[in-house]
């Protein structure tokens, strides 16, 4: 493969999705890789990447910093790692369009943000998903009695990477919304909206993911199932450890989301699994790289890589590779570190994801040492003392 030496990757975020990124591209004989972040998290650390800025959280921020890399190359592959970012994209997108590859539809991306227009998408075509109400005014609270509790409550966009607000609320019966109310209002006063839905009984166990490339053609290049193990900071958190065990019904429900939304990049339909009625009922579509996606390349799916390839016009098979005979399981040691501690009862689950047979670490390089021991030396202690403040202010 001839690596194109005027073009630059360039990695938005500095976390563990982040990372993983660099490290897929890099193992693929990549070396032109920029990353920018807002601080000095994981990334910086990392001897892969060549061109390191941090900018602010602003659109204007982020094309000074893309245009002054398009003085070193000819031309820049974007990955985004969250919903800022994207909205931050699209923003400046008719500036840098000409010189760099932008992977999602400009046309569509800020609908498919939005959860509510992920779910009109599945009444309309017979996808299953919870029974849910949107609001953005306190009084309409009483309407959430018509829903079977418990509840979960979302913002209908992520919301909580530039806020306060959470990222999901168990509400177990309605005596808990009045006591959230006002700290509902605030958020809605700063223009948040939420969406309530039932919530699908069941632990963390059951959720199951579609993750895949789909180009500006149409076609999808490829993809990989997974289902996540379990969570931090509990059943409604972020990965903790996956696997790559997961029903081809995800697929099926998954491309059909993919190619009816007319969604490009990379995306990951996200599934739980309701025992009620045995069927697997999306609660959300994320449109980048999520924390777990390097499950795919140990499965033998680089979608990132992908991306690159397909930005650069390069022919890549299409299907999926991903059969293994073999379980894996990847895991953030981080998260299963602080769910040891904090959640009651989780030993037989922490057994279970760190010690079966074929076990990979997130962050772990022996070529590249340095962010693995930032995390487990330096971030694992903040996100324990962080973890301990939110629990004294909850009390």
């Amino acid at each position: 493969m001839v690596i194109n030496n005027n073009t630059y990757c360039l990695v938005l975020g500095g976390y563990l999705n982040a990372y993983e990124i660099i490290r897929g591209l890099k193992e693929n004989s990549i070396s032109n890789i920029a990353n920018f972040d807002n601080s000095k998290d994981i990334t910086y650390f990392s001897n892969l990447v060549s061109y390191f800025r941090t900018i602010e959280l602003t659109s204007n921020s982020l094309l000074k910093e893309i245009n002054k890399l398009k003085d070193r190359c000819d031309y820049i592959i974007i990955y985004p790692t969250d919903d800022l970012q994207i909205e931050l994209l699209v923003e400046i997108y008719d500036k840098i369009a000409s010189f760099c590859y932008i992977p999602f539809n400009k046309e569509n991306i800020l609908n498919c943000l939005d959860k509510r227009f992920q779910y009109q998408f599945c009444e309309k075509n017979n996808i299953p998903y919870p029974k849910s109400i949107e609001f953005d005014d306190v009084q309409q609270l009483e309407s959430l009695k018509r829903l079977v509790f418990p509840l979960i409550m979302k913002p209908i966009k992520r919301d909580d990477v530039n806020t306060d607000v959470f990222r999901a609320l168990i509400i177990q019966n309605y005596q808990d919304i009045e006591e959230y109310s006002s700290e509902l209002e605030r958020f809605i006063s700063k223009g948040i909206k939420f969406i309530v839905s039932e919530y699908i009984p069941g632990d963390d166990t059951n959720i199951y993911a579609y993750t895949a490339f789909r180009s500006k053609n149409g076609e999808i290049l490829n993809y990989f199932l997974g289902k996540k193990l379990n969570q931090y900071p509990n059943l409604v958190g972020v990965f903790s450890s996956a696997t790559n065990i997961c029903p081809e019904i995800v697929a099926k429900q998954g491309k059909e989301l993919l190619t009816g939304l007319n969604i490009f990049g990379i995306a990951e339909p996200e599934f739980k699994y309701d025992v009620r009625d045995g069927k697997y009922k999306l609660t959300e579509i994320n449109l980048r790289s999520m924390m777990w996606h390097r499950l795919g390349v140990l499965q033998g799916v680089n979608l990132q890589y992908i991306q690159y390839l397909d930005a650069m016009n390069i022919s890549c098979e299409e299907g999926n590779d991903s059969c293994l005979d073999s379980t894996i399981n990847y895991v953030f040691l981080n998260h299963e570190i602080l769910n040891l501690i904090f959640r009651k009862s989780y030993w037989k689950y922490f057994k279970h994801n760190v010690f079966s047979k074929k076990v990979c670490f997130a962050l772990y390089n022996k070529n590249d040492l340095k962010p693995f021991l930032y995390s487990i030396v330096i971030l694992l202690p903040k996100m324990f003392i962080s973890r301990c403040l939110k629990l004294l202010h909850i009390k």
